[in-house]
């Protein structure tokens, strides 16, 4: 169940608005991982996708892969993308919080902003991202432990809300329920972001330290955004 009203968070005006996060060479990457990554459905993935400093990749096929693939210690592109991505990882855990967010962020209306969730986070509903006319706007969450989506939730950007600029800095694992319509980058550590039956993904989702990464179903990611 959605709420009925729509609350919008504005961050404190003395905290310091939150800035891109830098992903270097992974921005090239749709899925980045440290050790595996398995898929078990009709994936595809829109952009590279690798693995360092292991080498596993299982499931393409039926999964389908729209760029290049990178594995093993050896690859330079796979293990400077995942260098990059650590650097971007903490780069996000160290912005300066602007609003601490409810349980549940299903309903709520926010502007650009860092936002974190000390615990887990969950999205039950739609999510809406307010850029205000700003094409520059930012927007990073700091997850304490894991992100979790209801069936069919989404994320949505109004008013020039631009999707390179959402950053999903994850404690543990990100997992996206069915029909969910999400935005952004994730980066989660460490853990097995997972993906169930069919959803949307506009931007990136990677893995910041050294565990696995895993898909389920089908869904559509956009590393391009």
């Amino acid at each position: 169940m959605i709420a009925s009203a729509v609350v919008a968070v504005t961050p404190t005006e003395a905290h310091a608005i939150a800035t891109p996060v830098p992903l270097g060479t992974a921005a090239s990457f749709a899925v980045l991982a440290g050790s595996e990554i398995t898929n078990t459905g009709p994936t595809v993935i829109t952009g590279d996708l690798g693995v360092s400093p292991g080498s596993a990749i299982t499931g393409f096929p039926p999964g389908l892969v729209l760029g290049t693939q990178h594995s093993g210690p050896v690859d330079p592109v796979g293990l400077d993308a995942k260098n990059d991505l650590v650097a971007a990882y903490n780069n996000a855990a160290g912005q300066a919080t602007d609003a601490v967010l409810p349980p549940d962020v299903g309903g709520l209306t926010l502007v650009p902003g860092v936002y974190t969730a000390p615990s887990t986070l969950g999205l039950t509903g739609t999510l809406t991202l307010d850029a205000q006319g700003d094409p520059r706007a930012v927007w990073v969450f700091q997850v304490g432990s894991g992100l979790t989506t209801a069936s069919s939730s989404s994320v949505s950007l109004i008013n020039g809300a631009p999707p390179c600029n959402v950053f999903w800095q994850v404690g543990s694992s990100a997992v996206l329920g069915t029909e969910t319509e999400f935005v952004g980058t994730i980066m989660a550590a460490p853990g097995k972001p997972g993906h169930g039956g069919h959803d949307e993904h506009d931007g990136r989702d990677e893995h910041g330290k050294q565990d696995g990464h895993g898909h389920d179903g089908h869904d559509g990611h956009d590393g391009r955004a």
